[in-house]
């Protein structure tokens, strides 16, 4: 038995106990009963190898991308999942509009799960798309902290004209960003094909998701708008709730 590798399994388990609940060093070393530095070495270790990450919203560690992979979406997000799928069947019961969650990973939105409608022409939007380009991708770019927003400016530069027409230099960029922020929602009107609106949703306090109606550019309406953003906003503070 190599001890080592038992401690470094035992804290991926003990992380992954409530997965979106950052857990700090100090407590992972005495719940585990760990020697602080051992422990801390075996955490840098993770994070170094992408199987953990240090939580941008609160203090503390998170499962990384690597363990995410392993573990497999559906598993990683249940409660969430399972949160938010009675909200989204309700929005698409009012509204007959289709719905989505998606996370924030590296410079894209990723969806982990959708929902569909009876329309017989519906929007549709790929699993894996620039963040920068949805609304569900804007609205948790904006949410970052001041200081996770700029390594990501830094790292993924700013949005080009054609991706975000009102956001491609670095004073634009931080205005609507800014209006995402005080709006708590994230729109998307400008496109020919695709409307969507998204809204974040939070687990005790955390951000953890986005949740979207999009629908097909020619359904949309100012009446649409209102009653989308209605429904957006109402129904993530519900998950969120749900969550908490």
């Amino acid at each position: 038995m190599i001890q080592v590798i038992n401690r470094a399994l035992d804290i991926l388990e003990y992380v992954s106990n409530e997965t979106q609940k950052p857990k700090l060093m100090g407590h992972i070393a005495r719940d585990l009963q760990l020697n602080p530095a051992t422990c801390a070495n075996i955490i840098k270790t993770l994070v170094n190898r992408g199987y953990l990450e240090k939580s941008d919203i609160q203090k503390g560690y998170i499962l990384g991308k690597n363990s995410r992979q392993l573990l497999g979406n559906n598993q990683t997000f249940a409660s969430l999942i399972s949160a938010a799928e009675p909200e989204m069947e309700s929005i698409t019961n009012l509204i007959n509009e289709k719905c989505l969650i998606a996370i924030l990973k590296a410079d894209k939105r990723v969806v982990i799960y959708k929902n569909n409608c009876a329309q017989m022409v519906q929007a549709n939007t790929p699993d894996e798309k620039k963040a920068y380009d949805s609304s569900t991708g804007r609205l948790l770019v904006a949410m970052l902290s001041e200081e996770s927003l700029a390594k990501f400016i830094e790292q993924y530069q700013l949005p080009s004209k054609a991706i975000w027409q009102d956001a491609n230099t670095y004073e634009k960029f931080m205005e609507q960003i800014k209006l995402i922020r005080k709006n708590k929602y994230a729109l998307i009107e400008d496109s020919v094909q695709v409307i969507g609106i998204a809204a974040p949703i939070y687990e005790k306090g955390m951000l953890v998701a986005s949740l979207s109606i999009y629908l097909p550019a020619f359904r949309f309406s100012n009446t649409t708008r209102k009653k989308m953003i209605q429904l957006c906003v109402s129904s993530a503070k519900k998950v969120s709730a749900k969550l908490d």
